[in-house]
């Protein structure tokens, strides 16, 4: 039995959720989460924890990367009843870094309607805080842990001109910024840490001083957001290039020196420019 058989089509709601003040939820949520038949929460303590605070009687069930294809047919088995359901995410709005994408297919593919009820969302608040241009930008969420992956996602980003958003756990906050001006050069960015909670920081400035300033990590949940790639600077000619390396060997830069002058000049990475620069004192 498909939602076909039935007049009234159920429908399946994906819930924004509070980011850490359990203020920042909706009436319209609060009333879609108490009605629904059955709630699908990523983290049913953190959701119990809401509901709890709100009133709200419902008893959520989990929905994680491990279980999501064995709900679909939970899920389905509901909305083909006539009942609605209702999916929240640890924090902020589902599916952005966050399982469902199967559930939202299944609900579709079955005929059932999928509807978003907005809220609060990591990436956007962090985005009108940070400081920089808010339109045209890219979120990014986790970059790949795998070295290799992952500079192939930082070098397809590198030219864009959008302000780019990322998440970050707080242990490999310094790691990651660091590689992010390895890719990008030493640009503008800001570490938005702890959003709506009691100690929400937000700092900003060069993606080195940022590097340095967690060096020993962070407490808390992190969004990067790095401004985009500026206005190309009139490019160098090879030779162009190799003379400007050789004056400043000359004058007895070093290597590193060399690579931070003439990346912030040129737009050209760093690492490009300190390679050129090894193999011209070789």
């Amino acid at each position: 039995m498909r939602a076909s058989d039935f007049e009234t089509v159920s429908d399946l709601y994906l819930v924004a959720t509070p980011i850490g003040n359990l203020e920042d939820v909706s009436l319209r949520a609060l009333r879609v989460l108490g009605s629904a038949e059955l709630v699908l929460a990523e983290d049913t303590r953190r959701t119990r924890v809401l509901l709890d605070r709100h009133g709200v009687p419902a008893k959520p069930i989990s929905l994680h990367t491990h279980n999501e294809a064995g709900r679909v047919s939970q899920l389905l088995a509901v909305l083909d009843g006539g009942g609605d359901v209702a999916l929240v995410s640890d924090a902020g709005t589902p599916l952005i870094s966050d399982p469902g994408d199967r559930l939202v297919a299944a609900a579709l593919e079955a005929g059932h309607r999928v509807v978003p009820i907005p809220g609060a969302s990591a990436p956007l608040a962090a985005l009108a805080a940070s400081g920089l241009p808010a339109l045209p930008f890219t979120f990014v969420g986790f970059l790949p842990r795998r070295s290799g992956e992952c500079d192939r996602v930082l070098e397809s980003l590198r030219d864009r001109r959008d302000t780019l958003i990322l998440f970050e756990s707080p242990r490999r906050l310094a790691k990651t910024l660091a590689r992010l001006e390895a890719a990008f050069g030493d640009r503008q960015a800001c570490v938005a840490r702890e959003l709506t909670k009691l100690h929400e920081e937000f700092v900003r400035g060069p993606l080195s001083e940022l590097a340095k300033r967690f060096a020993d990590g962070a407490r808390g949940e992190c969004t990067l957001v790095v401004a985009g790639a500026p206005e190309a600077a009139a490019a160098l000619s090879e030779p162009e290039l190799d003379a400007a390396i050789r004056a400043r060997i000359a004058d007895g830069q070093s290597p590193r020196e060399i690579s931070d002058q003439l990346a912030e000049s040129s737009g050209l990475p760093k690492r490009e420019i300190y390679a050129r620069v090894v193999a011209l004192k070789s």
